[in-house]
């Protein structure tokens, strides 16, 4: 179903919801610590709004013990707060439509070259975090690419699948952060339907099930994947999962594998960005700024540089610099407002920084950052 699926408010943070979700199941905080392994001080800590939560580990591990969806606890989807998010949800609904949509055979292809290009603006869009014109995009071009595939002629065939593929597998990508995950992974397997395991179907599936809570699943996933030992980027997100699941000393020889298999400037960044985002995973705040230095920002796409600056805010909020973090994540919003608006870690930090803010200064940059989240 294309919907919220609890009543809370919004701007609700997950400590709030994770104590609503407690008292439905009956616990008491002493006994979800001992279903999630975690001391009973550290829900108690969220649940007051003395802590945020931070950590995808930890929020995996309290959705598992509560058997839940994670989305039940950060909220997602998100309820519309203007048009612009309404268009993006919006999204949701049309591409479930495609899944059942019926081929027009007198509505022709379009020309493979024509495609790609419109596939091509959809990449960029994606790497952009313009979840706006992708999700306005992404109807009409699923239907093109299933279409052009399903009727291209034997010499153009090959192409026009893989521009279907790498459509659905856009769609998965912006589902999932919409938060429908159960129709992004619709989308996942029909890109994989189509022939040829391809290593960007791969890496999504990963995201999923990190999204999904089962880090162990996703590296099992990674581990079975014939391009892991030469992809960068798989090797990355088997480190996150691996660094979820509490396997420091696998994550560290993950990231370096990746370090070696990286091939060009784009690449070396994207490793420091992960070992910044894995030592926020498992806590070890003081490392981010030793990766995050090393990082050249004008290789970075700005989708990729919202995520660097999240977790530099991150890592500033835990060490007590209030002020760098509400300058990274105001930085963030300016690189790619949606890939923090859809993002239920910024969101924390967010909430979490309002209420330890006291100067007038930081609390008027923090505004309009607050606008969207809609009200607690």
């Amino acid at each position: 179903m294309i919907g919220r699926r609890d009543e809370l408010p919004t701007g609700i943070p997950i400590g709030g919801r994770l104590a609503v979700w407690r008292t439905r199941r009956g616990l008491t905080r002493a006994e979800l610590a001992d279903r999630a392994g975690m001391p009973p001080v550290h829900i108690a800590q969220w649940e007051s709004g003395a802590d945020w939560m931070d950590r995808h580990g930890s929020l995996a591990a309290l959705a598992g013990a509560l058997r839940l969806d994670p989305g039940e606890l950060t909220g997602q989807p998100y309820a519309v707060v203007g048009s612009e998010h309404a268009s993006v949800r919006a999204a949701a609904f049309n591409l479930r439509r495609q899944l059942a949509w019926q081929q027009d055979t007198d509505s022709g292809v379009e020309q493979v070259s024509d495609l790609a290009h419109r596939v091509r603006a959809a990449v960029a869009a994606d790497e952009a975090g313009d979840d706006y014109v992708l999700a306005r995009e992404l109807p009409g071009l699923i239907r093109a690419t299933d279409r052009t595939a399903a009727m291209s002629p034997p010499d153009h065939g090959r192409r026009a699948e893989h521009l279907r593929v790498r459509a659905h597998v856009l769609a998965a990508r912006l589902l999932r952060r919409l938060g429908y995950r159960d129709l992004a992974w619709t989308f996942v397997h029909r890109a994989c339907a189509g022939g040829a395991e391809m290593w960007v179907v791969v890496a999504e599936e990963i995201r999923l099930l990190i999204d999904l809570g089962l880090p162990e699943y996703a590296v099992a996933r990674a581990d079975r994947s014939e391009e892991i030992g030469n992809n960068a980027e798989l090797l990355i997100l088997k480190a996150f999962a691996e660094a979820m699941a509490g396997h420091r000393l696998r994550a560290g020889q993950s990231l370096s594998e990746a370090a070696r298999r990286a091939e060009d400037k784009r690449s070396v960044a994207a490793v420091a960005v992960a070992r910044a985002a894995v030592a926020v995973e498992y806590g070890a705040f003081d490392e981010v700024a030793e990766h995050t230095g090393t990082v050249d920002l004008s290789v970075l796409a700005p989708a990729a540089r919202a995520h660097l600056l999240r977790v530099t805010a991150a890592a500033a909020a835990r060490r007590g610099d209030i002020g760098l973090a509400v300058a990274a994540l105001t930085e963030a919003d300016e690189a790619a407002p949606w890939r923090l608006r859809l993002d239920p870690f910024a969101r924390e930090l967010i909430v979490a920084l309002l209420a330890r803010t006291s100067g007038e200064g930081q609390r008027r940059a923090l505004r309009p950052l607050t606008e969207w989240i809609g009200p607690g």
